[in-house]
Order: C-alpha cells, then structure tokens, then sequence
C-alpha cells in the first residue's frame, strides 16, 4: 500500500475524524467521509478534503481504502448490508476499526470476501490523542496478507501494531482489553471513595499506588480526574458498559462466569440509568464518592 491509495472515512466522531487528520497529516488523500451526522463529516473535511458522502456506496466508488469506525453491532450490519445502500462492493479494502462483538467481525469478511473484497479488525486501545498523533495501539485481525498489505497505512496510525489472527481473533483480545481495564476502574473509584470517606489525602494516596501493588495503567489516566471530579469524555460510560457486555457474552458462550465484570458492568449500567451514559468512563467514581445517596444526588446533577 502506498500514499496514492484513496482513503474514505466511514464514523466521523472523535476517533475516525482524528484518524483522517492524522493519515491527511502523512500524505493519504481522503477521498471520502461519510457520518451519520453529515456536520461531523463536514467538520472533518475541513481539515482534511475529501467529499462529504450522503450514500455508503459512494464512500466506496472514491475510495481504494475504506476505514470504518462506528458504533455497534446494528451499525456494522447497517453499512455492510446486503441490500440497498452499503459499502460492498468489489475491489475494496476495509478496516474496521469500532468494538464490536468478534462474530461481527467474522461475518463482515465473509460479505466482503464475496462481493471480491477483503477486510481487517484494526481494535484501537488507544484514545482521541493517539488517534490525531498517530500513537494508537492497533490489534488487528484477519488474513495474513491483508494485512500486509495495509501495514503501511495501519504503521502510520499507530506506535504499536499487533497481528492477532484471524477474523475476530483481535475483537475478543480488544473485549478482554477493555474488560480488565473497566474492572480496574471501577476498583480504583472504591479505593478513592473510600480514602475520600475516610478523610485521607487522595494525593498522597494516589502516589502510594503508584509505588505499590495498587498501581494501574487506569491510576496514570483516571486517578486525578476521579479525584477532581473531571470527566471531560475521552471513553463513555455507555462504550464500557457495551464493552463489559461483550467480554460477558464470550463468557457465557464458554460456560464461564466472571463475577467482577459481572459487577462493574453493573456499575456502568447504573451510570447510563441515571442519565450519565456519556460522562467519561472514569465517572464511574462518582458513584462511590457519592455512594450514600449516589442515585437521587446523581438524578439532580
């Protein structure tokens, strides 16, 4: 793969219009951006070209390289439909890029094997600054020679590249990834909560966790937000609630139970109840800080 590939975007957010600047950035022409917002695509045309597409299937007729990021399941199957508007399409290369649940992911390459395409799952562990500066972690799923062939693309992206597997493969790494990451989370907000009940300092106790077996990837990006209450969001409550859901899914396809994850799902869960499915995952410390009253405090915030 070389810069003379035509690139569409297809989920314009805050993860695919940062990857548009950043591959714009290294000399990709984006050919093609299409959101279901069409003000999000137009926004990211802006910095980057490209025409703003009102149809999938033109997406497709602009582009050789085709990177979606959307939001679910029903997302996925909508763009790829077999009917009506979609991407299929002959010739192309898709990389898709949302969490979604593995079996999506292995029925994705199927539709595009037939129609003569070929497909990726390029899973992000990474957030909105990675994705504008190129840094992402990418795992990645698929054939072999697929991916390959889109390395250049996909090593301009990121500053960590793993092939996984196959087909679906890097979508259950990419559910475990954020699984444990929820469950530390969650942990972390109680070990704060509690300290904060306790009348300790959380600066001094967050610097104890970090020399200690306490300490966590989740401390270094969450632990000053928790304790400052600022959950500007970078990765929704509503996107670990479906992400714990999913790793939940595979457990129970292998007859597993996982209690924790069972737990914090419950806790994001909560916090989509209660109205706050879009603050920051890290929010989730609210419902400790605040856990005497955590519901009818909440509900008035």
């Amino acid at each position: 793969m070389s810069t003379s590939d035509r690139i569409g975007i297809v989920g314009t957010g805050r993860m695919g219009a940062n990857i548009a600047r950043r591959l714009h950035d290294v000399g990709y022409t984006i050919s093609a951006l299409y959101d279901v917002r069409p003000e999000a695509a137009q926004e990211t045309a802006h910095d980057t070209g490209g025409e703003v597409c009102t149809a999938l299937a033109r997406v497709s007729e602009l582009s050789d390289v085709i990177i979606t990021v959307v939001s679910d399941d029903e997302a996925m199957r909508r763009i790829f439909a077999t009917q009506g508007d979609t991407l299929l399409a002959p010739g192309k290369y898709f990389v898709n890029c949302a969490t979604i649940t593995p079996k999506v992911h292995v029925e994705v390459q199927q539709l595009t094997e037939q129609r003569g395409s070929h497909s990726l799952e390029a899973c992000m562990a990474s957030s909105i600054p990675q994705a504008r500066n190129g840094t992402l972690y990418l795992m990645v799923g698929g054939r072999k020679e697929v991916f390959e062939r889109l390395q250049p693309m996909l090593e301009k992206m990121s500053a960590s590249l793993k092939y996984i597997g196959e087909a679906g493969k890097a979508a259950q790494v990419k559910a475990l990834v954020n699984m444990v990451m929820n469950i530390n989370t969650a942990g972390l907000a109680e070990g704060l909560g509690l300290a904060d009940a306790l009348g300790l300092d959380l600066t001094m106790l967050r610097e104890v966790f970090s020399q200690t077996g306490a300490n966590s990837r989740v401390l270094e990006t969450d632990g000053a937000d928790m304790q400052n209450r600022d959950h500007e969001c970078y990765f929704s409550a509503e996107h670990a609630a479906k992400d714990s859901g999913i790793a939940l899914s595979l457990a129970d396809d292998v007859d597993l139970r996982l209690p924790l994850a069972k737990a914090t799902f419950d806790q994001y869960e909560r916090m989509k109840a209660l109205g706050l499915g879009d603050m920051d995952k890290s929010g989730v410390s609210e419902l400790t800080f605040k856990s005497r009253h955590a519901e009818d405090q909440l509900a008035r915030a």
